[in-house]
């Protein structure tokens, strides 16, 4: 009995803790504005987020038509942009393993999102097309 919970110890203290968080509009856009992402760009990035994630940072989301998975709060692809912990072909372009997106701590999660925008623009995320338009002005966040 005893090697058995010996056993589920040191199986427990070998898996990573993936530490996970719910924001919400104001606090993501600080801390975005806090990483030097420009101030014109935080409404946007915003109405992502509330989309893909619902601002939760530990999101993987279900597979997609070709198999790949969206990761974290910006729901960054595995195929193009991060390499998943299954090992599966990535061509991972933000040089980052995916659970590295899942973290509490947001900056990979925002580098890696401007690195998909500068890309491929705006339209590389599925729900744009409810970010596209007017937003609710941002300024309110920074009082």
């Amino acid at each position: 009995m005893k090697a058995l919970l010996v056993i589920c110890v040191l199986a427990l203290a070998s898996t990573p803790v993936i530490l996970a968080r719910t924001m919400d509009r104001c606090s993501l856009a600080r801390e975005m504005s806090n990483q030097g992402v420009p101030r014109d760009q935080l409404a946007r990035w915003s109405c992502i987020a509330e989309h893909e994630s619902s601002y939760r940072t530990g999101v993987v989301g279900p597979a997609n038509s070709d198999g790949s998975n969206d990761y974290g709060i910006f729901q960054i692809n595995d195929l193009y942009w991060c390499q998943p912990p299954s090992g599966k072909f990535s061509h991972n372009g933000c040089g980052l393993g995916c659970n590295d997106l899942l973290s509490d701590d947001i900056t990979n999660s925002v580098r890696c999102a401007q690195k998909v925008l500068g890309q491929q623009g705006w339209s590389a995320w599925s729900t744009w097309h409810f970010c596209s338009g007017n937003l609710p002005p941002i300024d309110d966040c920074f009082k």
